[in-house]
């Protein structure tokens, strides 16, 4: 009985307790939402210490980050040549060979918070050859971020520079990160490097990085708390890199963290520089050997150097934070296509609503409004203050506790100070979103904002920075009846086509290949691993990520041809702006070249073919657009098949009109398919003028002479793939197993006329080129008809691949008419048949100047196939392979020009595969 009393007991207690803790949360959220009825902005009592900066570099405005100026700059990095010398010419060695470090770290350091400090420190610094750096950053309450500390060690001192206080004086520095002939030393500086030049426009010059170190030497681990472990029995609490930086004075943890990461750097180093030159002693078979890890680790770092900063400038606000909540978090519900319209809209408005919020009051965005308060509140539409505020409490209180979000205020201060626009924006789904944002800019920010003016903020209210940005937004059009805004629609297309095309998995794994003396080979994907393990030809010598040995001796090694780039891990993200969550492949070469090169000149076609973003797939495919047009030019061999005709003389016949019996020879084959078919759709409805202006197009290639029904049927299968064939064939309702030649009309009483092809550059007389008007479609069994729903009608969307790739021009081209509210009208030959420039096929060996027919060639006439295969013929028969080598740099220069990547994988190099050939110069004249 006792026990049982004890339970009761015990019971009544918690249930008291849970009680009084459910009826204090309630009362702590009344009083708050009292507190939040004011509508006062809260920075008018809580100042942040990034309000006392007078001037910084990268504000919260929509516009892009501008780089220091340097005189002799010749890129967007202003010191791009002295990196590009130390990568060209590196030192021969990192000398810390004298360097007497002393592994027992004292508790003092010198802390820098005043300008004559900063002097003292810079002094310093000018004495020294190479010292370490470390920083520690704040993100949680700002928008973009900023530097809190800076940490340098010498041989002798360690300093711990307050970048709160000194933000405005830490310019000082910059000669001294900027010195090529000093060494700094950091670990994983990809962040440090862009946060110096975000904050303070220091830029590193001869950099030595431990991480890239470890790379090298393979190490299990190549992470700081590993090393301090390893080289100096250190262990540190990592946890307290997440800690607020902002803090003064900051705790003796943290401070003993902030001088621990920078003190032992000098004395890692040198430690790894030892195993770098060991490691190179022992596997240097002869004293040519070209591979020295020293100089290999410094290439890596020195990369590095070479990034520059970029603000993530969207087109609309919020516009990544919604398409992440849809493909992310939304993914349990089935996708976004299960998702309401409404609920859309919701989510985008809220996150358009957080994004400027957050430029507003420089706080970050999961500060301001939760992914999951979103998600509720566009699920729930609360219509009122109250039934917000406890939908957003709600939404976070049932987040993981070990969440960081979980932690923070909810709602959070900003919504509390603007609870009445976050219910605008839930319940007004119907006035403009950019009108909302506007007035709510204006309320925040305007002559009587409530909301203070900072060096991060003022500049939003300006004309040219908003108004100006979305001035195109507010045109409307009509959409499955219903008027959007087209910035709506073009984001909706954006989206779909992002999660129909883009890569459903990640391209590089990173697996390692290791040779059978543990020099890396290469880096692959587990399928090439798994092929070498299943048939015992190589063993697993690690797990995550996988890496193998060789059992036997390779071929070649990726350093007897200088091919460092294949021995790089490579990241899944866009190498132009570093988007990672969706990309494409994309072909620097286009095929439309690359399908006719020789053999031995594909064989490392992966160093051209990088990931981008659709935005930077859009911006590299139109400058490849415009870069043939310029080779079409200056080789005098025309991108299109411009005029295609009947070789079968003309025949008279009776009641033949004398006025057309002058026809300029051949037509051009868009033209001639796109009459062709509105002939057989709607020739007997459409105006007489009309329908004979049509006929006389068809009439024109079949050289003037009077059409039947089953011309008109020929003439609308001229330039057709085979691929295209079989489609078309299945569109009239006839099996495509039994699709073969003697399927189509007159086949068998008449053989298909062979077609006359003429070039811009072609005399009439001279258009001698013939090819099959069909091919033969005996296909493999195996080939793939999966995309057959790109290209719903040949006559106003391009054909796709026979090979079974999707290629660059097809997503361009989908994605301009995805976006296109206009219909494209017949002239525009550019955007009609530009697919097969990616149907890189080795068995396409026949090219379209001979004289006889091709049956088997897979290019439509409407592609750019003919002028690919022209001009590397001519490459090769004026310059040979040398000609194609110094081809392929100008294409890779284009593209470089184009976009002016950030993130291309370190070893990628304009001139790949050239710089051990001489190559003589490509003075081009017309082939012809």
């Amino acid at each position: 009985m006792e026990k049982k009393a004890k339970i009761k007991i015990a019971i009544t207690i918690a249930s008291l307790a849970a009680i009084s803790i459910l009826f204090t949360r309630q009362q702590r959220r009344r009083r708050k939402l009292n507190q939040c009825s004011q509508y006062s902005c809260y920075l008018q009592s809580e100042p942040k210490p990034q309000h006392n900066f007078k001037r910084v570099l990268a504000d919260n405005s929509y516009s892009p980050f501008k780089h220091a100026n340097k005189e002799k700059s010749s890129g967007s990095h202003p010191y791009e040549l002295e990196i590009t010398a130390l990568l060209e010419n590196p030192r021969p060695e990192f000398d810390f060979s004298n360097v007497d470090l002393d592994l027992q770290r004292s508790d003092s350091f010198v802390w820098v918070e005043t300008k004559s400090q900063l002097n003292e420190l810079a002094n310093a610094l000018s004495k020294e050859f190479f010292f370490a750096v470390d920083t520690e950053q704040h993100s949680l309450r700002s928008f973009l971020g900023f530097t809190a500390l800076i940490q340098i060690s010498t041989e002798k001192e360690d300093y711990l520079v307050d970048t709160i206080a000194l933000h405005d004086e830490i310019s000082i520095l910059q000669p001294f990160f900027a010195d090529p002939g000093v060494c700094k030393v950091f670990h994983g500086s990809d962040n440090d490097v862009m946060w110096l030049q975000r904050d303070f426009h220091i830029y590193v010059v001869n950099l030595f990085d431990t991480a890239k170190a470890c790379e090298v030497l393979s190490k299990p681990q190549k992470s700081l708390a590993y090393l301090l472990e390893t080289y100096c029995g250190v262990a540190t609490n990592k946890f307290l890199q997440r800690e607020d930086w902002r803090q003064r004075p900051l705790p003796a943890e943290m401070l003993q963290y902030a001088q621990t990461d920078a003190h032992y750097l000098l004395y890692i180093a040198k430690c790894l520089v030892a195993e770098l030159k060991q490691q190179g002693n022992e596997n240097s078979y002869c004293p040519d050997d070209k591979f020295n890890f020293v100089l290999e680790a410094s290439r890596r770092s020195n990369t590095v150097c070479l990034q520059v900063y970029t603000k993530e400038i969207e087109s609309y606000p919020g516009e990544a934070a919604a398409s992440s909540i849809f493909f992310r978090l939304l993914n349990g519900q089935g996708g976004v296509s299960s998702i309401s319209s409404v609920t859309q809209d919701l989510v985008r408005r809220l996150c358009a609503w957080r994004d400027l919020m957050a430029r507003v009051h420089d706080e970050s965005l999961r500060f301001v409004l939760s992914d999951q308060a979103i998600i509720a509140l566009a699920n729930k539409a609360p219509a009122n203050p109250t039934d917000v505020y406890t939908t957003i409490a709600q939404a976070d209180s049932d987040v993981d506790c070990l969440n960081l979000s979980s932690s923070l205020p909810s709602p959070s201060p900003v919504v509390c100070s603007h609870l009445d626009d976050v219910e605008r924006q839930v319940c007004n789904n119907v006035e403009n979103l950019d009108d909302i944002l506007l007035a709510n800019l204006q309320k925040c920010l305007g002559p009587n904002g409530s909301c203070p003016l900072s060096v991060f903020n003022y500049v939003l209210p300006a004309k040219s920075n908003w108004e100006l940005k979305n001035q195109s937004n507010k045109f409307v059009y009509k959409q499955n009846g219903v008027k959007v805004s087209r910035q709506v629609a073009k984001k909706a297309s954006r989206d779909l086509f992002v999660q129909k095309f883009s890569c459903k998995s990640p391209v590089y794994h990173n697996c390692r290949i290791y040779a059978n003396d543990g020099r890396l080979l290469c880096y692959c994907d587990r399928k090439k691993l798994e092929w070498y393990l299943t048939r015992d030809l190589a063993k697993l010598v690690e797990d995550n990520p996988p890496a193998i040995m060789l059992l036997f001796e390779p071929k070649g090694r990726p350093e007897d041809e200088g091919n460092e780039f294949y021995i790089q891990s490579k990241k899944n993200i866009c190498v132009s702006c570093g988007e990672g969550n969706h990309y494409l492949r994309y072909r620097i070469i286009p095929s439309c070249y690359r399908i006719h090169f020789p053999e031995q000149l594909k064989s490392h076609r992966s160093h051209d073919i990088v990931l981008l973003c659709v935005d930077c797939h859009e911006v590299a495919h139109a400058a490849a657009e415009k870069y043939k047009k310029q080779i079409s030019a200056e080789f005098g061999i025309p991108l299109f098949i411009h005029k295609v005709a009947d070789s079968r003389k003309a025949e008279a016949r009776p009641g033949f009109s004398a006025s057309i019996t002058n026809f300029e020879a051949g037509v051009s084959p868009l033209q001639l398919r796109t009459a062709a078919m509105a002939l057989l759709h709607h020739g007997p409805t459409m105006p007489s003028n009309r329908r004979e202006e049509l006929r006389r197009i068809v009439m024109r290639y079949y050289g003037g002479r009077e059409i039947s029904q089953e011309d008109l049927e020929r003439a609308l299968l001229v330039g057709m793939s085979p691929r295209e064939r079989r489609r078309h064939a299945k569109k009239r309702g006839l099996s495509l197993k039994m699709s073969k030649p003697t399927d189509f009309p007159d086949r068998q009483q008449d053989s298909y006329p062979a077609v006359m092809v003429e070039s811009a550059t072609m005399d009439a007389t001279k258009a001698d080129n013939v090819l099959g008007l069909h091919a033969i479609e005996t296909q493999k069994s195996g080939e793939k008809e999966g995309r057959s729903s790109l290209t719903e009608s040949h006559e106003s969307k391009p054909p796709t691949c026979s090979n079974g790739g999707i290629d660059q021009l097809v997503f361009s081209t989908i994605w301009k008419k995805m976006n296109s509210t206009s219909k494209v009208s017949d002239s525009k030959d550019d955007s009609v048949g530009n697919v097969d420039d990616e149907c890189e096929n080795s068995s396409v060996q026949n090219g379209f100047g001979s004289s006889s027919p091709t049956p088997n060639s897979k290019v439509s006439l409407l592609g750019h196939g003919p002028h690919g295969k022209q001009v590397v013929d001519y490459l090769l028969r004026e310059y040979g392979e040398d000609g194609i080598r110094q081809f392929c740099q100008r294409w890779r220069q284009v593209f470089v020009e184009a976009l002016h990547p950030h993130f291309l994988p370190a070893g990628w190099d304009v001139m790949h595969r050239i710089i051990n050939f001489p190559v003589a110069s490509l003075n081009v004249s017309s082939p012809a």
